[in-house]
């Protein structure tokens, strides 16, 4: 029983706030982001995740999920898969504006500035939801002040499961706070891995391997002398791109010892990277 709309008549968990929805847009059949109100106390880093949950059946469900705003937004925004099956993402997806969240009150996380030694260029390398975080991180202006250029890949199934990317891109170009700040310093490179609805197929390790993906950006291959990596998707594809990078003589890091790549380790909307 979905008990959300009733949700100011349970005791939510001392670790949690009720946040109220402002905006939900659905982008596919899988595929939707929402809005939520954000507390006034609430501060987070750009990359860092937060639970997020329901009271489902008179409990809470929570699940980690990246948050997608950047730091100074008055709202905090979050992408999410309507997993088959997911006991949260299953109600999730039925949100409307006016429902009540429950929102964590500790956000942490390992893709963040904090976790990576100065570099001139910063690949985030993404699939699926896994673009969640990078949404905060390339609105935000100190991304642009540490790194000369940032380079974000986007793989998916089909070409509509891009939408979200290509809409965020393009209104971070026009966006009067950071537009003119991230102007051709922000390279968006797409591909898919099941249709021929764009230019580039394929998985991005192959990509990457193959040369393809330096070709159409015009860029030489990445190297742990200037680059800087930070990668967010399915469990395979961080994997497969962790033993690339340390193939490659990068070092993974953390917010104690920062280094040259870090992968996201947190998972959300029941078992799918956010």
């Amino acid at each position: 029983m979905f008990d959300n709309i009733l949700i100011d008549d349970f005791t939510p968990p001392k670790t949690c706030t009720v946040e109220r929805v402002t905006a939900v847009k659905h982008w596919t059949d899988t595929l939707f982001s929402f809005r939520i109100t954000r507390p006034q106390a609430f501060r987070f880093r750009a990359g860092e995740f937060i639970m997020i949950g329901l009271m489902i059946g008179g409990k809470p469900v929570l699940r980690a999920y990246s948050i997608c705003s950047p730091t100074w937004d008055e709202e905090l925004e979050f992408y999410s898969i309507k997993a088959p099956g997911g006991q949260l993402t299953t109600e999730l997806q039925h949100i409307e504006v006016g429902d009540g969240v429950l929102l964590g009150k500790k956000p942490t996380g390992t893709l963040v500035h904090d976790a990576l030694v100065p570099g001139e260029h910063l690949y985030l390398f993404s699939t699926g939801t896994g673009l969640a975080p990078f949404a905060s991180i390339i609105r935000e202006p100190e991304t642009y002040e540490k790194f000369k250029e940032v380079i974000l890949t986007h793989t998916c199934r089909t070409g509509e499961e891009l939408e979200y990317g290509k809409q965020l891109v393009e209104d971070i170009r026009k966006d009067p706070l950071v537009g003119e700040l991230v102007g051709d310093r922000l390279i968006h490179f797409t591909s898919t891995t099941r249709d021929d609805t764009q230019s580039q197929r394929g998985r991005i390790t192959d990509l990457i391997n193959n040369g393809e993906l330096f070709e159409v950006i015009g860029r030489p291959d990445i190297d742990p002398a200037t680059d800087r990596v930070m990668i967010c998707g399915s469990e395979a594809m961080l994997r497969d791109l962790k033993d690339m990078m340390v193939e490659r003589g990068f070092k993974e890091g953390s917010n104690a010892a920062p280094a040259q790549f870090v992968i996201e380790k947190a998972f959300a909307g029941d078992g799918v990277t956010s």
